[in-house]
């Protein structure tokens, strides 16, 4: 399993790209899965259903499982966040996880960066960035590709993912 991180701004199209680069993996035979970071208070339950209701009572998780999919909730009640090789461990075996988020661990990333967006570039601040995808011409030695090529950014991120075993080890070595 190979680990790449998408980088940059809010409004920087990162959400975008990754929905157009999914189902380019997916034709190419890859498995995919995507973990999200939220900075702020979500909930992905509807307040009043059973399992919503299940948690407010103070269930530490709450499974919900359908034909078409099945979702675990995990109530943190206190504790620390967990660091991203912990989510990596509860995800079922894929060719790729793309993390979106988490710029403080020490994965690999593609900077995100969309010159309307009127926000500086992160790459020379974050030795994580191994490449750009952007809409402008960047001054770098690092690999950039345009944002609406597809097949390139899919490339970008295919050369510069990191085994799973990799992300675990650096961050290790980061407490």
């Amino acid at each position: 399993m190979k680990v790449i991180g998408l980088a940059g701004w809010s409004g920087a199209g990162k959400t975008t790209l990754l929905t157009r680069l999914i189902p380019h993996f997916n034709a190419q035979g890859l498995r995919v899965s995507v973990i999200k970071h939220a900075h702020h208070q979500f909930d992905v339950d509807v307040p009043g259903k059973d399992s919503w209701r299940h948690r407010e009572a103070g269930a530490a998780e709450v499974l919900v499982s359908s034909a078409n999919r099945w979702a675990l909730m995990h109530e943190l009640r206190g504790a620390a966040e967990p660091r991203l090789p912990e989510l990596l461990d509860k995800l079922s075996a894929v060719d790729l996880v793309v993390v979106e988020g988490f710029k403080r661990e020490p994965h690999r990333k593609i900077e995100v960066h969309r010159a309307g967006n009127d926000k500086p570039l992160l790459f020379p601040n974050d030795p994580g960035i191994a490449g750009i995808a952007t809409d402008i011409a960047v001054e770098t030695r690092l690999p950039t590709v345009h944002l609406d090529d597809i097949p390139a950014a899919a490339a970008l991120l295919l050369r510069a993912a990191m085994p799973v075993e990799e992300v675990a080890a650096r961050s290790a070595a980061m407490r």
